[in-house]
């Protein structure tokens, strides 16, 4: 069941917010509503939201593309 709910915001944060949600191809109201469900996934602890550019980095990296190797090396490069 879906219910209406009006929010008052400043002018500027409403345009942002379309824009942010018309380059992810959603509603605002579904953005809005993604984050809601975010903001209670955390369990009222802010520390375990993963902020959005973390989100946007979540499997970039491939398994078969790692090598725990090749991170030990660039670690002794960078630090000896």
């Amino acid at each position: 069941m879906q219910t209406k709910l009006t929010l008052r915001l400043p002018s500027e944060v409403i345009v942002s917010a379309k824009k942010s949600a018309r380059l992810q191809g959603k509603s605002l109201s579904q953005l809005v509503a993604d984050y809601f469900i975010a903001m209670s996934k955390d369990d009222g602890n802010p520390d375990k939201v993963t902020p959005p550019i973390t989100q946007s980095l979540i499997g970039v990296l491939k398994p078969e593309n790692l090598d725990v190797n090749d991170y030990k090396q660039h670690l002794e490069d960078k630090y000896l």
